[in-house]
């Protein structure tokens, strides 16, 4: 399922705040550092399955409120973490719906089960020979 389609920028709520590290001047001016909050409970736009997947895949970004949070910092303009922000929260919803393939166990073919045995008995007369008589 994808989720590019659906525009969810209505139920975001952001906040600002200044942030940290490298920076010079402009960190101790200018409120760059976004937290995007986006309320997974309330959502008008998520159905009630959509809703359980999301937060047992994202569990350790999810508040006990049920909002999921996003804090970037990596730019020194707000409006490009805003964009940081935005980005990783699509990318986040669209690998929570991804379904991984089930995965099918298979033997290894006779072929490889003799390689494996021919490679062992070359091992063990390399031992053998080691050991010599003295």
């Amino acid at each position: 399922m994808n989720i590019k389609g659906i525009n969810f920028e209505n139920e975001f709520s952001f906040k600002t705040s200044r942030s940290s590290g490298a920076g010079g001047q402009n960190v101790n001016k200018v409120s760059t550092k976004v937290e995007l909050d986006f309320d997974v409970l309330d959502s008008a736009l998520l159905t009630v399955d959509q809703k359980i997947t999301v937060l047992k895949k994202l569990d350790n970004r999810i508040t006990k409120e049920g909002i999921l949070q996003i804090i970037v910092q990596e730019e020194r303009s707000q409006l490009g973490n805003k964009e940081i922000a935005i980005g990783k929260f699509y990318d986040l919803l669209n690998q929570c719906f991804v379904v991984q393939k089930k995965r099918r166990p298979t033997k290894a073919s006779k072929g490889s089960k003799e390689r494996r045995l021919k490679s062992k008995k070359i091992n063990s007369e390399i031992k053998r020979s080691r050991k010599g008589d003295y």
